[in-house]
């Protein structure tokens, strides 16, 4: 997790155009993604102001501070400015009073400007950094897309996640990440999977040694990040052990606090494993859109029986 990113890393990302400030303000700690437009707090009401905040000033907020007297402005202004105030930023371009620029020199805080509007912008802004500062963790496999989807391939060491990586690379699919995936939470029904920057682009193939798979296949062949939305675990076959045969396994597994459905694959000499994971991922993505195989199938057999028990 990363507990803060520097001002000077949002105004690059995002384009934002520095008003006032130098080096040293845009150095400042972005520690939070909430961003408070100061309606109530510019009147004087302060309880519950959360100083550690970045302020958001649209057509509402400027219009109410020009309706002050001078020293209104300043004293209201100096009250939430504050030392642990990250940035002031402006939206649809708007021109800050003088009061916002004479205490922001005051404190050192930056002020940032966009012409997007003040709605968009705290959307866009807050979404930025939910995903920067959001908390992350690994997991092991190979992360593929796979017709879109994001299908994490798990196994036991030396079970062969890679080779089926390399197999489904070869048969179009991008690959996102192998043996170290960082996945962090978006939401409370997603998940985020991406590379970690040391093993970007790149595959461990036993025998073969590390290669890059877009030097090799190309950029369409590699994918940053994405959500994960199945995961295939694969497993050695025995005759002891029993493997869904109908699709009415449910399993699923938990991953930075949200639950992705899994189905387990059984790994048997002859089968050709990057096949069943393209069927895998289709037949989930029918799940998702209503059709259920398993369903249907059970509803032609109970039919059959009542066929057969009223003939």
């Amino acid at each position: 997790m990363a507990d803060f990113i520097k001002v000077s890393e949002m105004v690059s990302d995002l384009g934002l155009e520095v008003l006032h400030g130098d080096e040293t303000s845009l150095q400042r700690h972005i520690t939070t993604s909430e961003i408070t437009r100061p309606g109530l707090e510019l009147s004087g009401y302060l309880d519950y102001f959360a100083s550690e905040r970045m302020l958001m000033f649209g057509v509402k907020e400027i219009t109410y501070i020009h309706d002050m007297s001078k020293e209104q402005r300043l004293s209201a202004t100096r009250n939430i400015f504050t030392e642990e105030t990250p940035a002031i930023i402006i939206a649809r371009n708007l021109v800050p009073d003088e009061a916002m620029v004479i205490t922001a020199s005051e404190k050192n805080i930056p002020i940032l400007r966009s012409p997007v509007s003040t709605s968009r912008l705290i959307g866009g802004i807050a979404s930025y950094l939910d995903e920067r500062l959001a908390q992350r963790t690994s997991i092991h496999g190979v992360f593929m897309d796979v017709y879109g989807l994001g299908v994490l391939i798990q196994g036991d060491s030396g079970i062969g996640k890679s080779e089926t990586g390399l197999e489904l690379i070869k048969r179009g699919h991008r690959l996102i990440a192998d043996d170290r995936v960082d996945v962090y939470k978006k939401d409370e029904l997603t998940v985020i999977g991406e590379t970690p920057k040391i093993l970007e682009h790149l595959l461990e193939i036993r025998g073969v040694g590390i290669i890059d798979v877009m030097n090799l296949f190309g950029a369409s062949a590699v994918k940053g990040a994405t959500p994960v939305q199945l995961a295939i675990y694969l497993e050695q076959w025995t005759k002891e052990k029993k493997f869904d045969r109908l699709g009415n396994d449910t399993s699923s597994i938990d991953i930075a606090g949200v639950t992705i459905p899994q189905v387990r694959i059984p790994v048997k000499t002859g089968r050709s494993l990057s096949i069943i994971v393209e069927a895998a991922a289709m037949n989930f993505r029918a799940r998702t859109m209503g059709y259920d195989a398993t369903k249907t199938f059970e509803e032609r057999l109970t039919n059959l029986i009542e066929e057969n028990s009223e003939g």
